[in-house]
């Protein structure tokens, strides 16, 4: 048996053992990287592995904690948790509540409509879900909803944080993707027009409207056909009198924030990063406005940002072994050869691993599943020509699923813990349901309107597309793509692509690289 048949097969046995591993409940950054070092001794052994590889970790790590792009993360999760105890979704949800409660459904429909304010506002899916639980649903308990549809309605819609942005889980795709774009242009030798969150950002604007759209349709049909699970809200007089004061005393504060953060964005002001920072101090502004900020809300903020980001950051650290011995397995080249080979080309590939992740999202953790298929088979896909911001917002949508499906619906365990001993968790279970299907929908189109996705980036980002024949750069991304020997573009990406992809054998090293010189003459 050959070298790299014996490396192909430990790629593949790590691939199952580590999944496994996370499935049965090892905490994951431990799993990955524990499994991963004992494949990389045993593929040693067998001399299907050179160790050299793990010597570029320390780097990569240093390449992750100054990644700019990434310091969003902790202040999208800082901004979030102050909201959370600003008490603008209390607000919003009384107000928006007897605004359409007086039709049947109306109730379910501002649920709906304020789970989208508040994911622009935070893109922290937990804080909604619980948040919606507590305030939302025992007034939709009191006004006599079904309890399938009261739970589901709330989990779907507090999951819309994962696509709607600013979201947390579209900047590690779009970093990633970032990478796996400029590995597709190195390895097809031709050009590439530059990708980052910002983009990514911009084309899951639409496809999130539309979710939102496929919720409340869905609601108002349900109100014709089964009236009795949704009927209207009563209020009294005095309600009704005060409605529009309230209403925009309620509504102003997430708006000016969704201006701030998503405006500065789409507007091209400022970066994701620094709309992050925009968006938690003007969190702190709107707490302090609301009477609900004081040192010890923001020394519990700061120790639940510090915990939430180390544990994020933790799954990224343990995931780059990961990908680093599976790589050096030689299992991106059994991927590329994999995908390259299933019927329908593009079509085929692209549908191979939206249904690997949508099936691994039963069992997973959507960073989980991010952080181990994205990297080893967005540049596969992209090299064939699929465009690179479609395929992060098809990521998003196929995996905000992993949300609201058991058993590991982080979702559905949320809504358990805030939900009245009353309603069933099979209850719960079977809520979700029609909303899983809906979201299978918005994927079917998605996938047959692709410009859904990327229209509004090239409206918004007009100068990331570089004109052909031009020298000129059309976004900073330029400057990592342009060779100034006017050869071939520089094997550069991200920190967090540095972290997580090897650069492929069939790259030419620097002379200055004896590392690469190892690996490279070990092969031929």
């Amino acid at each position: 048996m050959s070298t790299a048949t014996v490396g192909d097969i430990l790629a593949i046995l790590l691939f199952v053992i580590g999944t496994f591993g996370v499935l049965v409940g090892f905490p994951i950054a431990f799993s990955l990287a524990g499994f991963s070092l004992m494949f990389a001794a045993l593929g040693w052994a067998l001399g299907a592995f050179d160790p050299i590889i793990l010597t570029s970790l320390p780097s990569r790590y240093f390449g992750l904690m100054t990644n700019e792009v990434l310091v969003a993360v902790p202040l999208f999760i800082f901004m979030g948790a102050v909201l959370e105890r600003s008490k603008i979704a209390e607000a919003l949800l009384e107000t928006m509540g007897q605004l359409f409660g007086s039709m049947r459904g109306g109730l379910a429909i501002s649920v709906v409509i304020v789970g989208a304010l508040l994911a622009a506002s935070t893109g922290v899916v937990g804080a909604t879900v619980v948040t919606m639980g507590l305030l939302s649903l025992p007034a939709m308990m009191r006004a006599g909803y079904h309890p399938g549809l009261a739970t589901g309605v709330i989990c779907a819609s507090g999951t819309l944080g994962q696509i709607i942005p600013p979201s947390v889980i579209l900047i590690f795709v779009g970093d990633l993707l970032m990478g796996a774009n400029l590995l597709a242009g190195q390895r097809t030798g031709k050009p590439v027009d530059p990708v980052s969150v910002g983009d990514l950002f911009a084309g899951a604007f639409l496809p999130g409207l539309a979710l939102v759209g496929l919720y409340i349709i869905y609601i108002l049909v349900l109100a014709v056909v089964r009236p009795r699970d949704c009927p209207a809200l009563v209020m009294t007089d005095a309600e009704r009198a005060s409605l529009g004061r309230r209403f925009v005393r309620a509504l102003i504060p997430p708006l000016l924030l969704i201006i701030a953060v998503l405006g500065s964005i789409l507007g091209g002001i400022a970066t994701p990063t620094e709309a992050a920072s925009i968006g938690a101090v003007g969190a702190m502004v709107l707490a302090a406005f609301n009477r609900a900020f004081s040192f010890a809300t923001l020394l519990a903020v700061m120790r639940n940002t510090a915990v939430i980001s180390a544990l994020v950051f933790g799954i990224v650290l343990g995931v780059s072994v990961f990908s680093l011995v599976f790589r050096g397995l030689g299992g991106e080249h059994l991927v590329e050869q994999v995908l390259s080979n299933v019927p329908g080309g593009a079509f085929g590939a692209v549908m191979a691993v939206m249904l690997v992740m949508f099936v691994l999202g039963f069992f997973m953790d959507t960073i989980e599943i991010i952080l181990i298929v994205v990297p080893i088979t967005a540049p596969v896909i992209i090299a064939m020509g699929v465009e690179p911001v479609w395929l992060g917002v098809m990521i998003g949508v196929n995996l905000q699923t992993a949300f609201l499906t058991p058993p590991v619906g982080f979702a559905l365990f949320y809504m358990r813990a805030v939900a009245p001993a009353s309603i069933t968790t099979g209850a719960i279970y079977r809520g979700i349901i029609p909303f899983v299907a809906l979201q299978v929908m918005a994927i079917a189109i998605l996938w047959m309107a692709p410009g859904l996705a990327t229209w509004l980036p090239k409206m918004v980002f007009p100068d990331a597309v570089p004109a052909a024949g031009s020298g000129q750069p059309g976004s900073v991304l330029d400057d990592i793509l342009k060779n100034p020997s006017g050869g071939a573009p520089a094997p550069a990406g991200s920190p967090l692509d540095q972290l997580l992809n090897q650069p492929p054998p069939s790259d030419k090293p620097s002379a200055d690289d004896p590392v690469l010189d190892r690996l490279l003459n070990k092969r031929n």
